[in-house]
C-alpha cells in the first residue's frame, strides 16, 4: 500500500512547499537524533524526511496524487536522496539556521541514503527486468570492524571538555565580556577520544567502496520512479546503520510507442482506400509479439482505434492498459490516369459534395483538436 505522505507530515493534499516545510521542522524538533535518541525516534525522523523530500518534488509529488508511491520497493521507487547535513539540522530546528547546544554527539550515528539512476528500454519497463549498477558508497571498515580503533579499544573521555562535547570561551567586545559555547575542537563535539585511531579509517568507522549490486526492476514501472533498497546506502559515522539506497529509473523512448500512464500509443498510417474498404495493419508489442489492428471500412482521419489490455501492465495491480492506434488517413498525390479516372467514377457515384459545416464553431472538440494542432 502506498504511504500517506501528507498524513506523516500532517498536512492536506492542498499544502504549500511553505507549510510542508513547517510541519516538517515542527516534527524535526521532536524526531530528531540529537534530541531523541530512540530507535523509534531515529526511524520516524527518517520518515519525515523522505516525505518533505516527496512532496517538495513536483514529480514525485504528482505520482502521490494519483495513488502511487515513488519511494516504495516496485513503485519507483521518480528527483535526492534522504542524506542529512548539518545545514538541514539548524533549518528543522530554527528555519534559518542557528546553533545547537546541550552534551556531547553521538559517535554511532545513521548512514545517509543514498542515490543512483539507471535507464532501460520500453520493453524492459514492459516486461520487468534486472539491472546491475555498480554503487560507489561509504561501507563498515573491516579493519576495525566499524570502532575507529587499531586494537579496537573503546573510546576514552576527552580531557578539553570533561565529556561534554562543547567548551565555553569568553570574548570581549564592545557590549562588553560574551560567553559562548562551541563544539570542542579536540574531540569534534564527540565528548570522547579514540587514542590508537584506525590506520584504514582514521576513526570513521567506514570507509569508500565501489561494489556491484543486482536492482529488480518491475514490470510497469513508470519512469522518474525509484526502487528502496534497504540498507543498502551510506555507512553512518562510527560505523552506524547503513541508510536506504535509491535506485531512480528512467526509460528511453520508443520508435513505435509513446507511453501514457499505462496506455501506448502510436500512430497508423493508414492509404484513403484502405480506410475505406478497411484493412489490418501487423504492428511488434513490446513482448516481441505480433498484434493485429483491424480497421474498419469508413475509418476517419484522427480515428482512434483501442484494443483493450494490450498496453503497460499496471504496477502492483492487476490488468494492463490499452493500445491506442491513432489513424492518419494517408491521401495519395501522384495518381496515373487509370487511379485519377477511377476516382472520378467513385465521386460522381457518391452522393454529396465538399461543404461548411454551420455548427462547427459551437463544437469544443474541434476548437480543442485545433488548438493540439498549433502547439504541435
Amino acid at each position: 500500500m502506498a504511504r500517506d505522505y501528507y498524513g506523516i507530515l500532517g498536512v492536506d493534499q492542498n499544502a504549500t512547499d511553505a507549510e510542508i516545510k513547517k510541519a516538517y521542522r515542527r516534527l524535526a524538533r521532536k524526531y530528531h537524533p540529537d534530541v531523541n535518541d530512540t530507535d523509534e525516534a531515529a526511524e520516524k525522523f527518517r520518515e519525515i524526511s523522505v516525505a518533505q523530500e516527496v512532496l517538495l518534488d513536483p514529480r514525485k509529488r504528482s505520482i502521490v496524487d494519483r495513488g502511487g508511491d515513488p519511494m516504495e520497493q516496485g513503485q519507483a521507487v521518480g528527483g535526492g536522496a534522504g542524506g542529512f547535513g548539518f545545514g538541514d539540522i539548524f533549518e528543522a530546528f530554527f528555519g534559518e539556521g542557528g546553533t545547537t547546544g546541550g552534551g556531547p554527539r553521538s559517535r554511532v550515528q545513521p548512514g545517509n541514503d543514498a542515490l543512483l539512476r539507471t535507464t532501460i528500454s520500453l520493453a524492459e519497463a514492459f516486461s520487468g527486468t534486472r539491472k546491475d549498477v555498480t554503487v560507489d558508497t561509504a561501507v563498515i571498515c573491516e579493519h576495525c570492524h566499524g570502532t575507529g580503533s587499531e586494537s579496537e579499544s573503546k573510546p576514552v573521555t576527552c580531557d578539553e571538555c570533561g565529556g561534554q562535547g562543547q567548551v565555553q570561551q569568553v570574548q570581549q567586545s564592545f557590549l562588553g565580556n560574551i560567553m559562548t559555547t562551541t563544539s570542542c575542537p579536540k574531540c569534534s563535539g564527540f565528548g570522547e577520544i579514540i587514542t590508537d585511531p584506525c590506520q584504514k579509517c582514521g576513526s570513521q568507522g567506514r570507509v569508500r567502496s565501489r561494489r556491484d549490486i543486482s536492482v529488480k526492476i518491475p514490470a510497469g514501472i513508470v519512469g522518474g520512479m525509484r526502487i528502496r533498497m534497504a540498507g543498502q546506502g551510506e555507512v553512518g559515522h562510527g560505523g552506524g546503520p547503513a541508510g536506504d539506497l535509491y535506485v531512480e529509473v528512467e526509460t528511453e523512448t520508443h520508435p513505435v510507442f509513446v507511453r501514457e500512464g499505462d496506455n501506448l500509443h502510436l500512430k497508423v498510417n493508414v492509404p484513403m482506400y484502405d480506410a475505406a474498404l478497411g484493412t489490418a495493419v501487423e504492428v511488434e508489442n513490446l513482448a516481441g509479439e505480433t498484434t493485429t489492428i483491424d480497421i474498419p471500412a469508413g475509418t476517419q482521419p484522427e480515428e482512434e482505434i483501442v484494443l483493450k489490455g494490450e498496453g503497460m501492465p499496471r504496477l502492483r495491480r492487476e490488468g494492463a492498459g490499452d493500445m491506442v492506434a491513432h489513424v492518419q488517413v494517408v491521401v495519395p498525390t501522384d495518381l496515373t490516369k487509370e487511379q485519377r479516372r477511377g476516382l472520378e467514377e467513385l465521386r460522381d457515384s457518391h452522393e454529396g459534395a465538399a461543404f461548411v459545416e454551420e455548427e462547427a464553431g459551437q463544437d469544443e472538440g474541434f476548437f480543442s483538436r485545433l488548438r493540439d494542432r498549433f502547439r504541435r
